[in-house]
């Protein structure tokens, strides 16, 4: 289980969590960042730092951010997509 960003990120793009990030598994997208769930190692850095409240682990995403589950993950398979 991973931790995903959702909706408060887009277009705020803060980078108190990149800075954080032991294993550097966030990354930029086009308008908002994106943790890679096959890097994240759930150590709750990035949740902590986040000044929008936009980083959840998987399980615990708000249900009207569930897209942003499937949309952090296509990012890392298809590379930079926005929504």
């Amino acid at each position: 289980m991973a931790f995903v960003i959702t909706s408060p990120c887009k277009d705020e793009k803060a980078s108190e969590c990149i800075e954080v990030c032991p294993v550097n598994c966030i990354e930029e997208g086009e308008d908002m960042f994106f943790i890679n769930p096959e890097i994240c190692i759930d150590c709750g850095a990035c949740e902590t730092v986040c000044p929008a409240e936009a980083i959840y682990m998987e399980d615990s995403v708000p249900e009207e951010e569930n897209e942003y589950i499937q949309l952090n993950r296509k990012f890392f398979e298809v590379g930079n997509i926005t929504k």
